[in-house]
């Protein structure tokens, strides 16, 4: 962690602290300071302008009103953006969007890719659905830039851990987490133009 960041963290302790004391102003630098960043990413996770504005609103919130649960440990920033993060995929589960799971491991059955679902007995009709969607989804990782594709592949085909992936490609933890992140934010993106 850098000079900076340390400096950047103590000054958040240091708000957080007057908050806990009902510093109102305190909530305001809170506020300010972050609600940029925070709808930058409700933005990239829901893509729906008019919602982005509730949903970080509904993120400071909840981050207000749990704030004695902090842990001073973790960077403030990082908590504010998993409640906010919490909070998209709630929304997102409550309007049943398309939304398009990397989190199920993509099975080669074959040489051919194919994608789980729930429905154990296919129908011709849905086995070529099947197969068009891996297909596409495949066709996409192929697209993303060497060093995403190369962690998506290794998390979800080849259903190595985060840990396995930082030891093979020699990179922190942090670093292959965020790779995932990017590749599978990526794919949501790529993979919601062709299933539009």
């Amino acid at each position: 962690m850098t000079t900076e960041n340390k400096h950047d963290k103590q000054v958040d302790y240091d708000i957080i602290k007057r908050a806990l004391n009902n510093d109102q102003a305190a909530y305001r630098e809170l506020l300010t300071k972050y609600q940029h960043r925070v709808l930058i990413l409700v933005k990239k996770i829901i893509y729906d302008a008019q919602e982005a504005d509730d949903l970080t609103q509904e993120a400071f919130i909840k981050a207000f009103n749990n704030l004695q649960s902090f842990n001073f440990e973790f960077a403030f920033s990082t908590w504010l953006f998993k409640i906010a993060t919490n909070n998209c995929i709630d929304y997102l589960r409550k309007k049943r969007l398309k939304t398009f799971s990397m989190n199920k491991s993509i099975q080669q059955k074959d040489g051919e890719t194919q994608q789980e679902y729930a429905d154990s007995t296919p129908t011709i009709e849905r086995e070529m659905i099947q197969t068009e969607t891996s297909k596409q989804i495949m066709d996409a990782i192929e697209k993303l830039p060497p060093k995403y594709r190369q962690a998506i592949i290794m998390r979800h085909n080849e259903e190595k851990s985060y840990e396995e992936i930082a030891e093979i490609l020699d990179l922190p933890l942090g670093t292959v987490k965020a790779r995932i992140f990017r590749a599978r934010e990526l794919l949501n993106k790529s993979l919601r133009k062709v299933f539009r």
